[in-house]
C-alpha cells in the first residue's frame, strides 16, 4: 500500500540512491582520513628518529673534535719522534672522523645528509597531515548531506535532497583535493 503516489515513491527511490551514493564516498572518504592519519604518524616517527640519529651523530663529532684539540696541545711537549707521530695520526684519525660525521654522502648518514632526510620526513608528515585534515572535511560534509536526504525521505522536503546532494558534491570536490592537493586550503595547517 502506497502513502502519496508513484510520484512520491519515485522520489524516494531517487534519494535513496543519493543516500547510497553519499555513503559510498563516506566510506572511501573516512579511509583517506585514516590513512591519512597513519601516514603522517609513520612520517612523524620517521622524522623523530631521523633527527635522534642526527643528535647522536652531532655528539660523536663533538667528542672526536674535542678529543683531537685536547690532544693537540700535548703534541708540542712531546720529546720523542715516535710518541710525537703517534699523537699526529691520532688527531688526523679523530678529526677524519669527526668531518665523516659532518657528511657521509656514500652511507646517507652524516649529519647533513640525516638533516636533509628529517626535514624531507617532516614535510611528508605535514602533507600527510593536511590530506587527513581536508578528508575529514569531505566527510562532515557528506555525513551532512546523508542527514538532509534522510530528512527529505521523511518529511517530502525536496530542497532538502538537493542540499544533500550539493553537500555531496562539495565532499568529492574535497576528496579531489584531499588526494591530489591538500595544502591549497588556507584554512588546513
Amino acid at each position: 500500500m502506497s502513502h502519496g503516489g508513484p510520484e512520491i515513491e519515485t522520489s524516494n527511490k531517487k534519494i535513496g540512491l543519493l543516500i547510497a551514493l553519499l555513503a559510498l564516498l563516506l566510506a572511501f572518504s573516512e579511509m583517506g582520513n585514516k590513512q591519512g592519519e597513519n601516514d603522517a604518524l609513520a612520517k612523524n616517527v620517521e622524522a623523530s628518529n631521523l633527527w635522534s640519529f642526527f643528535q647522536a651523530k652531532t655528539i660523536r663529532r663533538t667528542t672526536m673534535q674535542t678529543a683531537a684539540e685536547q690532544l693537540k696541545t700535548q703534541v708540542p711537549g712531546a720529546v720523542d719522534p715516535a710518541t710525537r707521530a703517534a699523537m699526529e695520526a691520532q688527531i688526523k684519525k679523530w678529526n677524519d672522523a669527526a668531518a665523516r660525521y659532518e657528511s657521509e654522502p656514500e652511507t646517507g648518514e652524516g649529519r647533513k645528509e640525516l638533516m636533509a632526510k628529517a626535514k624531507a620526513a617532516e614535510a611528508a608528515r605535514d602533507l600527510s597531515k593536511a590530506r587527513g585534515e581536508v578528508f575529514e572535511i569531505a566527510s562532515a560534509m557528506l555525513q551532512i548531506g546523508i542527514v538532509l536526504a534522510s530528512a527529505a525521505v521523511i518529511t517530502g522536503a525536496i530542497m532538502l535532497a538537493y542540499c544533500a546532494g550539493g553537500l555531496g558534491l562539495f565532499g568529492l570536490v574535497l576528496m579531489g583535493i584531499a588526494a591530489w592537493k591538500p595544502t591549497i586550503l588556507p584554512f588546513i595547517s
